[in-house]
């Protein structure tokens, strides 16, 4: 491995982290591709249970579980039909009940995924809404309207959903004709909720406290800049915007100033939990907004404690684009009092190892030491990580998987492949040669859900332990790193001079982090040995896509 691990003298020793989510780690498991414990090819709660030693292993601090409630699974969870309970495809609450046990003995924290903006059209109320009259109260918890053109026939407005198609659909009234339309930001099976009708937020407040009475440790927040729409849901000048982007970019349906009062409720729920006992619970949210400033709105004192700062994911390969995003987040989250959330990559997103690829393959060596040296960064960088299970590994994405499997609704919706994200979905690859790869807990035979290619062996998670040169290894020793250094959540960076295409600061601490985004070897901004390297990295030089840590006392480094 290219480190060299320092004593707890050299980094200053350990600190005691009051806040502990200002500076945590976070590993996104997605529960339907972790690891299944009863053979039928999907993931579950007993697997996530039976792999908390592994994660113990590699370091994180806590985990964020994918919606596992009852769910028709339209959109794998994110059709929530009941948000207090487990689907059986998944375990039940006692099963959930062992996990956040097992979990907190192994001081790992537990956050759950939350969907406020919308829930599933087998969820009971949107049956009642449905078998209802127009006008009803039933009705008013959705957003039905009636259609445009004499008969109706036209949507109520021209916005389109995320997943592509409009966003209406027109529903069969009692007696048989054809009705009203009802909004569904997403797909047709998930109805959006109208927050300005109080029952829906009084409902969700009883959810959070049913989950936190359970000990979890906090939510992260899907759509947390969704919820409200504009309240006379007029015609959008750009109605394609989010289909296009796949973002939520029309202004008339995401980022309403009322939403901000949603989140000043559900940190006074967070506050009074944590008031009885002391431990923290925490809420993160998915906030997509066009500006760090605008998105430093949402983790004011009173509102979400993080949001994730999508802007470092998506940025393109090159130091200036990524010096720009990290000083704009710096400068409005971090001024905020909260700490930023650094994201590489998520359940949405197309892998890093791929994504950094050129052409983007598997396999692409350029891309796997891209993919290393960004993670080394989003390690170094002031603030709490997020890291989507299979990172680790260095899993790329899986491009190939055929038509006939494909199960994301964009693609049901859209025929196209462009913006698909079941190629990061595919199951965990743990052990052995061929598929499932000790997925399937001892049903060799078990198909997973999406099949694995049989590539994925040289990524498998007993490999990668015994291999100190391998992904997992370099992210153990950099979360080892982060848990001596005393000021991740609080601290503060300088940017150092440096040559065109490579990135260097310093941070409070004193840790030094360097990152060569050209592909020839540079001089590197301290002299020593570095403490952790994404490669090989000999003293005074910092090779092409590489990034590197040392320790300083300052005084041989010149501020940019």
């Amino acid at each position: 491995m290219h480190n060299c691990c320092p004593s707890q003298r050299q980094v200053n020793g350990l600190v005691n982290r009051h806040h502990w989510w200002r500076d945590a780690v976070i590993y996104q498991v997605y529960v339907r591709s972790f690891l299944d414990s009863t053979g039928d090819g999907v993931g579950d709660l007993a697997g996530v249970r039976a792999g908390l030693p592994y994660l113990k292993k590699l370091g994180v601090d806590g985990i964020w579980l994918s919606p596992f409630y009852p769910s028709p699974q339209h959109d794998h969870g994110y059709d929530v039909a009941d948000y207090c309970d487990v689907d059986p495809l998944f375990g039940d609450l006692a099963e959930f009940d062992l996990l956040v046990a097992t979990a907190r003995q192994l001081g790992i924290k537990v956050l759950l995924d939350i969907v406020p903006n919308h829930c599933s059209s087998e969820h009971p109320w949107f049956a009642q809404a449905l078998a209802a009259e127009p006008g009803s109260a039933a009705r008013a918890r959705f957003h039905f309207a009636d259609g445009r053109g004499a008969d109706g026939s036209e949507p109520p407005n021209n916005w389109h959903s995320m997943f592509g198609g409009p966003a209406w659909s027109r529903v069969t009234e009692a007696d048989g004709r054809p009705g009203q339309w009802y909004l569904h930001m997403f797909a047709p099976e998930q109805p959006d909720w109208n927050w300005r009708n109080p029952e829906i937020g009084a409902e969700f407040d009883r959810i959070l406290r049913f989950w936190l009475d359970r000990g979890i440790d906090g939510f992260r927040i899907d759509v947390a800049a969704g919820l409200y729409k504009h309240p006379e849901l007029p015609d959008s000048d750009d109605p394609e915007a989010d289909a296009r982007t796949r973002d939520s970019v029309n202004p008339l349906a995401w980022n309403q100033p009322e939403v901000h009062e949603v989140w000043r409720q559900w940190r006074s729920i967070c506050e009074e939990y944590t008031a009885r006992d002391g431990r923290e619970r925490l809420l993160v949210g998915e906030v997509s907004v066009p500006t760090a400033r605008e998105h430093a709105l949402y983790v004011r004192s009173d509102e979400l404690h993080q949001a994730f700062f999508f802007d470092l994911l998506s940025a393109p390969w090159e130091a200036d684009a990524f010096r720009k995003v990290i000083s704009e987040a710096m400068q409005d989250i971090a001024g905020t009092g909260s700490t930023v959330t650094w994201v590489l990559n998520n359940h949405d997103q197309v892998r890093t190892v791929t994504r950094y690829g050129e052409p983007a393959t598997e396999g692409s060596g350029l891309g796997a030491a891209r993919a290393r040296a960004a993670a080394l960064l989003m390690l170094a960088l002031p603030g709490a990580a997020y890291i989507y299970q299979g990172e680790e590994l260095g899993l790329p994405e899986v491009v190939d998987l055929p038509d006939d499997v494909l199960t994301d609704p964009i693609f049901r919706r859209t025929g196209s492949r462009a913006r698909i994200r079941d190629g990061c979905r595919v199951p965990l690859p743990w052990s052995g040669q061929a598929s499932p790869f000790g997925f399937t807990s001892g049903v060799e035979s078990a198909k997973p859900w999406l099949p694995q290619p049989d590539y994925f062996a040289e990524y498998a998670t007993d490999r990668a332990l015994a291999d100190t040169r391998s992904f997992w290894h370099l992210y153990r020793d950099g979360l080892q790193l982060r848990s001596a250094l005393p000021q991740l959540g609080e601290g503060t960076l300088r940017w150092l001079d440096s040559p065109p295409g490579v990135l260097a600061f310093v941070r409070g601490d004193g840790l030094v982090c360097a990152v060569n985004f050209g592909t020839a070897p540079t001089s590197a901004p301290v002299s020593g040995t570095p403490l952790l390297s994404s490669g090989p990295c000999p003293a005074g030089v910092l090779p092409g896509s590489t990034a590197a840590w040392w320790m300083s006392d300052g005084t041989e480094l010149t501020t940019a």
